[in-house]
Parts: C-alpha cells; sequence; structure tokens
C-alpha cells in the first residue's frame, strides 16, 4: 500500500506539515498576534550594526516639500554608525546618478544632506531578543511536527540551534554594504557555509539531525503563495503572460529533450529537476518537481547549486548587457524576469534599470512563479503514466489515484495562500494583506529559505556531487538549456514589451 494513502497522511506526512506550518504562521500574521518578524539591518564596517535599527534624521521625515528628497537620499544612501555619516550604497545606476546629479542642484537637496551628516544617530531598537523569539517558536512547531511524524524532537531541537545561528551568520554577511550591493544574498553564503562544514570537518551529526532541507523550503513555499496575488498578473496582463507562460513549458520540453535524446542522461529525474529550476525559478521549481518525480537528493543539490551559481552570474552581467546593446528597458527588465532563477536577484537586476524596470522584472517572475504548481503537477502525471510505468503491456494501467499519491501536497498551500490573498484578504483590505505579509509571512519565508541552504549544504558532499559531474553532462545540459532560454526569452521580451504584440506604458 502506498504511504501516502488514507487519512493518516494528513499528520504523517512532510508535505502536509508544511501546509500547517504555513497556515498557523499565516494566521498568526493576519491576527497581529505578533510584531514583525526580525530583520537583519544593512552594515558598513561594525558587523553588530546589523542588530540595530537607528534613528532617522528629521530631515527625512518632518519636512514634507523635501519628501521627495529624503526618498532619493534612502536609496542610495546608508549609515555608517561609526563615522555617523552617510555612505553611497554600492554601486549606483546611471539613472540614479543622473537624478543625484539634478538633485544637487538644489539647496535644499545641500542642507537635507548637511542636516543628516551632522545629526548623531542612536540605537533606537535591538532585533537580538525577538531573533530568539522567532528561533524558538520554529523549533518548537517544527519539532511538534517531526515528533508526530515519528522522529526525537530532543536531537532535532539541539541541531536546530545550530543551523540557526549558521543561518544568521549568513544573513549577518549578505547584509554587509558592499556585498549586499552586489547581490550575494542569503542563499550564497548559507550554502556555502554548509559545504565548507560538510566538506572539511564533515557534518557533526546533531546538525544532520535537524537538516531538514525539505520542510524548511516546502514551508517557505507555501508563504510564497501569499505574494503571489493574482492582481499583479492584471498590472502588466498579456505581454507579462505571454512571456513567462509560452516560453517556460518550450524550455522545459527542450530541456528535458536535449538532457534525454542528445546526451542520453540515465537519471530522467534529475533532467527534469534541472529543466525545471532553469525554466521556472530556481531552486523552488527544483524542489516541487523533485518532489514531484522523486528525484534523488543528491541530485536536487546538484541542481541547485548550478541554479545559484548562474542566478548570479546572471544577475550581475545582464543589466550590464542589456545598456551595452542599448536595449529598451521594459523588453529588458522582461528578459531577466523570464531568465533569472530567484525572484529576490530579479529585482535586484531589474533595479539597476530604474524603478520602471524594476516593477516589470518583478511581476514577470511573479507570473511565472504560478507554474510551480502546475509543472509540478504535469510532471507527476508524466512519471505516473510513463516514466515509472511498468513496461509489461500486460501489466495493469496506473490508476488517477496514483498521480495524486505523486503530486506534492504542500503545493495545494502554495495555490491555497494565492486563492486565499488574491480574492479573500487583499479585496477587504488590501492594507491588512500588505502589512501581513511585509512584516510577518515575507521575512519567515526568507529565514525558512536560508535555513534550507544550510542544510542543504550540510548534506552535501563534493565526492558525491563529482561523481553526478562525470562526463560533464549536467554542466552541458544547464548551459545549453540556459542558453536556449535566454534566447526565446529575448525573443518572447521583444515581441511583447516591445511594441509589436501589445501596447505596453513606456517609463
Amino acid at each position: 500500500m502506498n504511504n501516502n494513502q488514507g487519512l493518516s497522511s494528513l499528520w504523517k506526512l512532510e508535505d502536509w506539515w508544511a501546509v500547517w506550518f504555513g497556515t498557523v504562521i499565516i494566521i498568526v500574521a493576519l491576527a497581529g498576534i505578533t510584531g514583525k518578524a526580525p530583520k537583519l539591518h544593512t552594515w558598513l564596517n561594525n558587523p553588530t550594526d546589523t542588530f540595530y535599527q537607528y534613528k532617522r534624521s528629521a530631515a527625512l521625515e518632518t519636512k514634507p516639500a523635501d519628501l521627495e528628497i529624503g526618498k532619493s537620499l534612502a536609496k542610495v544612501f546608508s549609515y555608517d554608525s561609526e563615522k555617523k555619516a552617510l555612505v553611497l550604497k554600492g554601486v549606483l545606476s546611471e539613472a540614479k546618478r543622473d537624478h543625484l546629479k539634478t538633485l544637487s542642484a538644489d539647496p535644499a537637496y545641500k542642507a537635507a544632506v548637511d542636516e543628516i551628516y551632522n545629526q548623531p544617530l542612536e540605537r533606537t531598537s535591538s532585533v537580538f531578543m525577538s531573533l530568539l523569539w522567532m528561533g524558538l517558536a520554529l523549533a518548537i512547531m517544527t519539532a511538534i511536527g517531526l515528533a508526530v511524524m515519528g522522529e526525537k524532537p530532543g536531537k532535532y531541537i539541539i541541531g536546530f540551534i545550530g543551523i540557526f545561528i549558521l543561518a544568521v551568520i549568513a544573513e549577518l554577511i549578505a547584509k554587509q554594504n558592499t556585498i549586499e550591493a552586489r547581490g550575494l544574498g542569503y542563499a550564497f553564503w548559507a550554502l556555502l557555509f554548509g559545504l565548507l562544514i560538510s566538506n572539511t570537518i564533515g557534518t557533526p551529526k546533531f546538525l544532520l539531525n535537524a537538516a531538514k532541507t525539505e520542510l524548511f523550503i516546502k514551508t517557505g513555499l507555501v508563504l510564497l503563495g501569499a505574494e503571489i496575488l493574482f492582481g499583479k498578473i492584471l498590472e502588466i496582463g498579456a505581454p507579462g503572460l505571454f512571456v513567462a507562460w509560452l516560453v517556460t513549458p518550450v524550455v522545459i520540453i527542450f530541456m528535458y529533450w536535449f538532457g534525454v535524446r542528445i546526451l542520453k542522461m540515465s537519471s530522467r529525474g534529475f533532467v527534469i529537476t534541472v529543466a525545471a529550476a532553469t525554466s521556472v525559478c530556481g531552486v523552488s521549481a527544483a524542489i516541487a518537481t523533485a518532489a514531484a518525480c522523486r528525484a534523488k537528493k543528491e541530485e536536487l543539490t546538484l541542481a541547485v547549486g548550478m541554479s545559484l551559481i548562474f542566478t548570479v552570474l546572471m544577475m550581475i552581467f545582464m543589466p550590464v548587457l542589456i545598456k551595452m546593446m542599448g536595449m529598451s528597458v521594459s523588453v529588458g527588465a522582461a528578459w531577466m524576469g523570464g531568465t533569472i532563477d530567484a525572484t529576490g536577484a530579479v529585482v535586484l537586476a531589474g533595479s539597476v534599470l530604474g524603478t520602471h524596470a524594476e516593477a516589470i522584472a518583478a511581476v514577470v517572475k511573479m507570473i511565472q512563479n504560478i507554474l510551480i504548481g502546475l509543472v509540478a503537477f504535469c510532471v507527476a502525471v508524466y512519471w505516473v503514466t510513463r516514466v515509472d510505468r511498468d513496461p509489461d503491456p500486460n501489466a495493469p494501467k496506473p490508476s488517477m489515484m496514483e498521480i495524486w499519491y505523486r503530486f506534492p501536497k504542500f503545493i495545494i498551500g502554495f495555490i491555497a495562500a494565492s486563492l486565499v490573498f488574491s480574492f479573500v484578504i487583499t479585496p477587504i483590505d488590501s492594507s491588512w494583506a500588505s502589512d501581513a505579509i511585509s512584516s510577518v509571512t515575507k521575512t519567515l519565508r526568507g529565514w525558512l529559505f536560508c535555513l534550507a541552504f544550510i542544510s542543504i549544504g550540510l548534506e552535501s558532499n563534493f565526492r558525491e556531487l563529482a561523481k553526478q559531474l562525470v562526463g560533464g553532462k549536467p554542466i552541458t545540459l544547464y548551459i545549453i538549456g540556459q542558453s536556449f532560454n535566454l534566447i526565446l526569452t529575448l525573443i518572447a521580451a521583444y515581441l511583447a514589451f516591445g511594441g509589436i504584440l501589445f501596447d505596453v506604458p513606456k517609463a
């Protein structure tokens, strides 16, 4: 009997616990039971600054006439608490530099800058206690689910403390001013720390007890559903749908065909996992697809690792290439939104081209993210009916229930959260929905993903990964697939946002 059968699966399966955990967090967020989930702050020279909030200058808060100046300053400057001054936030885009030149001719701008430079900064709040409470709450909540599933909660909690500390360190490094400006986010550092530990001293057993990669990321994906609002689709409408939904299935099918037929790779599960990561949204799609086709954990790790490396490279170089080519901002933004594998990286890359590009890139990626559930379902159907089917012609045909057993249940939570926030919570009170997302669910999703990346690294061994890279076929699959994705998405972006097929508002 399939272990997914029966009502007992509701409390025995990790997928369902991800749904329950996500539901609890969303209810708590909507009820306003807790305050804001803790975020670390950008720091320059003193790492401890990341744990504190600083009082802002009255020049930005009390002078309506200087509001635009204040907004501009906030975007391009950050506080150096040691020098009590303002410093440029990384490398400014050309648009921001031009904007600064315009403002610098305004006497009010100089007055605002002088006032901020001369005003002492004071620490007004710390996130230490809220971090501790959040870590404790996550540990207890997840330990309850694991205990019901038959695991030992005591050993898990001890290991969770270690993984949580590593996650905080990864977030801290990612928040360093220059590093943050370069786009090296928490995912990169979390995976790096985990890999360093597992491939040097070896991962201690107590940490492995808490390395629940899929539980963390599946719960985070349920929370991501609350951010995928169908109203966002309407902001861009047909052009966004054209880019996100036309290209994605074509790339998946091409990469699967190329990997299986041309490269003749033996693991079809690995091929489809890499294809989903490349064409949809990196890690999230990889997790969902790997669950649907039951790919091996080391195959998932390799797919995630390749996705992260190329995401960083594309995030850095695509905006530069778009400028060099003199490409339309709208076309370039849609191109990035459809090809860069992580939502956060898409937003950072889009911001280099301006707020208009940032909005288009983010919404195209959100529209693409909706396909996570559909891709997982289609993969489950194909694997049950074709890949894992008994080749004996006399063997019984697989039932429709087998597809249900194979389907990743956490996707139900992802879709439900999206529907509830899109058609119930947001229509009732959009600010209520926005506050719940920005204050709690989005931040907790980030922490859960960070825990997941730490866990991936802790469970990964380079020797095992090297076995997967024999012959270079995985890298070839990814490079050829991503190249095809870049070309096809660029054509679609040009047709949709270049004024060929649709009328698109200009920046």
